[in-house]
């Protein structure tokens, strides 16, 4: 057994145990810490794939940035864990039957999907370059430009959306009205007074 394999093995059932302690964890930070920690094994893997874009990006991206944002987001809010944790409880049954359906839809899908290799191998792909980064990014930005460009509109879409259903003005916050400020006159600024009306 050569140090690859032992490394894919020991990542694999860090990844395993950390992917079932976010869904077994009653604590949502530990259950982010837990998502970080399966992030980065599953880079590992891909790294050893040979696919080390995919493996850098999701350290830099869901590790660097999205998780430690909801990370921010779930320290911050108020969350009961006695609640959380009697919800769990009592969907208990309904979760099992639902994983068991998904978990056979899965098998039932892979194993039609690979049934025969031969027809699912690929024969054929653009390479110009060595690297796996230049290749993947000569195939976005050619072939699946059109693909790529409608995926970043939904993701912009998806913030926009986000945004909107998230801010609310309050009443009682105090803002700045740009048309009453420059449609003012000077009598409603200036209220002059004389001696005689304060006596």
């Amino acid at each position: 057994m050569n140090a690859e394999l032992i490394i894919f093995y020991l990542f694999s059932i860090f990844l395993i145990i950390s992917s079932m302690r976010v869904v077994i964890s009653n604590n949502p930070v530990k259950s982010a810490i837990y998502l970080v920690s399966s992030f980065f094994c599953s880079a590992v893997l891909w790294l050893l794939l040979g696919a080390e874009f995919l493996s850098v990006i999701l350290i830099l991206v869901y590790v660097g940035a999205v998780m430690v944002l909801f990370l921010f987001v779930v320290m911050m809010l108020d969350i009961n864990l006695s609640e959380a944790t009697g919800g769990f409880v009592k969907y208990l049954n309904e979760g099992i039957f639902v994983f068991i359906i998904m978990s056979a839809l899965l098998i039932l899908f892979f194993q039609n999907q690979f049934a025969d290799t031969d027809k699912n191998i690929i024969t054929e792909i653009n390479i110009i370059s060595d690297s796996n980064t230049k290749n993947l990014g000569y195939i976005l930005y050619t072939e699946y430009i059109l693909a790529f460009e409608i995926a970043a509109v939904i993701l912009l879409l998806g913030i926009i959306s986000a945004i909107t259903l998230t801010h609310k003005k309050k009443s009682d916050n105090k803002f700045q009205d740009p048309d009453i400020q420059v449609n003012v006159k000077k009598e409603d600024r200036i209220f002059i007074v004389k001696d005689e009306d304060l006596k």
